[in-house]
């Protein structure tokens, strides 16, 4: 089994993949938040210093593309390649309001000639090989009938499938009848990418996915950043690897960031995550979120750290 790193938008930033493949080296590839062309220039800075080679020395990162023009979905495609990346992924699955209110991501399933002639662009033109990270609709089942043969038109490097309509966004359970349909449809290799929680969810998957050899962790790996070590066989994660961890996520945060509260910002959404690790964390996480100066913050994650045990087996949850 593969195991991928899904992308979150300000989570899953170069600073949080490189610590986390210095602790946690067992994901096979990570996927970069996505990427969005623009009409006089592809990159922002910030999305630069995501991407540059030189910040993803030790692992493997394929850049994700968000757009519906061909156009420029190229030219950045055709940046990426002179940066040396192997291949790139398209972004069918952001159901974000803004996302899909210009026809980009999961909204893009709506428009099915127009998605058939910018598949088409892409994958004659492209000088990278592509993979699709793709919804199965909008709103309905169905929808995923009429998108499974443009997709078997073309030939994706894989066919990332997270088995949710946009309406669901993260709520509801995965569509798996749609999934084991697609799996026996598709001309494409298969990734499975939804609620995959724990080491048993994964494991219940294989048993009953035992054709699909690569699986995409998102929310699950955030609360967990060493489920995929347990995957293969490693102990579950300790208290004291997860303090090391985040300490050097503070560390390398508090380098790139000017003052408290855009550091403190962005470990707090870590926490978002790592919470369901623990055993009793309410009363500490009410202190951890209203921290308004480091040393707060800091006192707040000693005494969770402290105070509070590791669960075995624990998956994301939302506190």
């Amino acid at each position: 089994m593969n195991y991928y790193f899904a992308p979150l938008e300000g989570v899953t930033t170069y600073v949080y993949r490189n610590a986390h493949r210095d602790f946690f080296p067992d994901v096979d590839t990570y996927f970069s938040p996505f990427l969005t062309p623009k009409e006089k220039k592809n990159l922002t800075g910030r999305e630069q210093n995501d991407i540059l080679p030189a910040h993803n020395q030790t692992l493997r990162l394929v850049p994700q593309i968000l757009s519906n023009h061909a156009d420029g979905f190229l030219r950045l495609a055709g940046e990426l390649a002179e940066l040396g990346y192997p291949a790139v992924n398209l972004n069918l699955g952001c159901p974000s309001g803004t996302v899909t209110s210009k026809g980009r991501g999961a909204g893009f399933l709506a428009r099915q000639p127009e998605l058939e002639r910018f598949l088409e662009e892409i994958f004659s033109r492209s000088p990278l090989p592509i993979s699709v990270k793709t919804r199965i609709g909008l709103d309905y089942e169905e929808e995923w009938e009429e998108l499974m043969p443009i997709f078997n038109r073309f030939p994706m490097q894989e066919l990332i499938i997270h088995p949710r309509l946009r309406s669901d966004f993260y709520k509801n359970h995965p569509h798996m009848n749609v999934f084991r349909d697609a799996v026996t449809q598709s001309k494409n290799p298969v990734v499975y990418n939804g609620d995959l929680f724990t080491w048993k969810d994964v494991q219940d998957f294989s048993a009953a996915f035992p054709q699909v050899q690569a699986i995409m962790l998102g929310r699950g790996l955030l609360a967990n950043p060493a489920l995929v070590g347990q995957c293969k066989g490693k102990p579950p994660l300790t208290k004291e690897t997860l303090w090391r961890f985040h300490q050097r996520l503070l560390d390398d945060y508090a380098a790139i960031l000017s003052g408290d509260r855009a550091l403190l910002f962005k470990m707090k959404e870590l926490w978002t995550y790592l919470l369901c690790l623990f055993d009793g964390p309410e009363p500490f996480a009410k202190p951890l979120r209203k921290a308004r100066t480091l040393s707060d913050y800091q006192r707040a994650v000693e005494a969770l750290f402290a105070r509070c045990r590791l669960l075995e087996g624990a998956g994301y949850r939302v506190l």
